[in-house]
């Protein structure tokens, strides 16, 4: 199994998710639906250049092995065009890594009828600024930007902006 980010991305997704539930909803018709379970759809890439959809169901239960198994199990399958309708069925949020293609951010499109998307930019080593007891240092760190487009018809710039500072806090404490 190939050990990524994207499984602690989940993670955080999952448990900002939990916090935030009203970011956890689709929109079908008139209607806004609140959904019981947290079903994480990773955007995978497939050989012949399309993009595929499959689902971490309930999520938010899996812990951070689980969550690994199940997109790299996910992943493989969708590589070679193995997944099951269930596979591809039930999203209430999805999340998309462009950074596999060395991109640094991007407008993720909305997996409609959900109402946002995480976007994932590439990882990579930038000097910033460290606070020490000693005064400020420049040091190397590792550095990702993410975006969330969301549907403003449910979610707002305050909900929206709190529900990304949740998944930032949680991946940037992750020792704590």
């Amino acid at each position: 199994m190939k050990l990524t980010y994207m499984p602690a991305i989940t993670e955080a997704t999952a448990k900002a998710l939990v916090a935030y539930p009203q970011v956890n909803v689709s929109v079908e018709g008139y209607n806004i639906l609140f959904k019981k379970h947290i079903n994480v759809g990773i955007a995978v890439s497939q050989n012949d250049g399309n993009l595929i959809v499959p689902v971490v169901h309930d999520a938010d239960r899996l812990n951070l092995s689980g969550l690994a198994i199940a997109i790299d199990g996910l992943a493989a399958k969708a590589r070679i065009n193995k997944l099951m309708p269930d596979d591809i069925a039930g999203g209430t949020f999805t999340i998309t890594n462009f950074g596999t293609f060395k991109s640094l951010f991007g407008t993720p499109i909305i997996n409609q009828p959900q109402v946002a998307i995480l976007g994932v930019g590439v990882i990579e080593k930038k000097p910033a600024v460290m606070e020490t007891p000693e005064g400020d240092v420049i040091a190397i760190r590792h550095k990702m930007y993410l975006s969330l487009s969301y549907d403003h018809r449910v979610v707002d710039g305050s909900l929206g902006g709190n529900f990304l500072y949740f998944i930032k806090n949680y991946l940037e404490n992750w020792n704590e």
